[in-house]
């Protein structure tokens, strides 16, 4: 079986583009900013053969951002990038994204919708229904940013067992962002819901810390937990790294770099890249 470290793995989360937040210094902007030949060479470093990517654009400013201006952007990055997939960015705010969204979901390099109440200013409680019922009837997958006031696990529990076919992924294992100091939020909402349909990313920086992925493993279980860098913002390789020198079994390992991923997204369970060979 190939060793862990030279499995090409799959990364579930991530971006591109200039990253802009008002009260955060020019330098720090620089820094979590990439384009994409620059996230394309972190993902190199890192053994990954594809990132899926929602471009700043669709995202930022806070409160600002044309999504509709962002998601025609990646459809034509993505097109012209090797080892990118996309994310369609939903902002129920606006409403022109959910037909886009019907539209680039038919594409092969699209993989499902991104959605992020923090940086469009909505709470899920007021647009989650609507936005899985969407996301259902499509048959899409959705990966949301979660644990801050907006975006708390807790509330997506009730859409998610109300729309059992949806897979739904809370971003950020370990955030909680302005809402306190505890680590576990996911993790809760994935043992609160009923029909094993939601999931969490690594793609946090508290998944440096050690213990929290390995807590989470034994909590929910490999299956439920997929690797995510939330490159450029940090850096893919390091993130990478905690995966490989986590204190779990190599299938587990396995799984969240890459197997959850071609169980869940329809790109490869389309394009059929099962190898008889073991590599992702």
């Amino acid at each position: 079986m190939t060793a862990i470290r030279d499995l090409s793995a799959i990364d579930v989360h991530g971006h591109y583009g200039r990253y802009e937040r008002v009260g955060t210094s020019i330098l720090k902007q620089q820094f979590m900013s990439g384009d994409p030949a620059t996230v394309v060479a972190r993902a190199r470093q890192a053994n990954t053969a594809y990132t899926v990517v929602s471009p700043m654009l669709a995202m930022m400013p806070r409160g600002e951002a044309d999504a509709v201006a962002g998601n025609e952007e990646a459809q034509r990055v993505v097109h012209e990038t090797d080892g990118l997939l996309q994310w369609v960015v939903v902002n129920p705010l606006q409403p022109e994204t959910f037909d886009q969204a019907r539209r680039m979901l038919g594409l092969p390099q699209c993989v499902g919708i991104k959605i992020h109440p923090e940086e469009h200013c909505y709470p899920i409680v007021d647009h989650g229904r609507a936005i899985l019922e969407f996301a259902a009837e499509q048959g899409a997958v959705v990966l949301s940013h979660s644990g801050e006031l907006n975006s708390l696990p807790k509330d997506f529990t009730r859409f998610a067992d109300d729309f059992p076919e949806v897979k739904l992924i809370l971003a950020h294992l370990g955030h909680s962002g302005a809402t306190g100091t505890s680590c576990d939020l996911q993790v809760r909402a994935i043992l609160a819901s009923k029909h094993g349909n939601v999931l969490t990313d690594t793609s946090s920086s508290l998944s440096i810390t050690p213990g929290l992925i390995e807590w989470a493993v034994r909590e929910v279980g490999a299956d439920r937990i997929l690797y995510g860098s939330d490159t450029p913002v940090y850096f893919a390789p390091s993130q990478r790294a905690r995966i490989d020198r986590a204190d779990l079994t190599d299938t587990e390992k396995r799984m969240i770099l890459c197997d959850n991923a071609r169980r869940l997204l329809p790109f490869f369970r389309q394009s059929q890249a099962q190898r008889e060979d073991d590599s992702c």
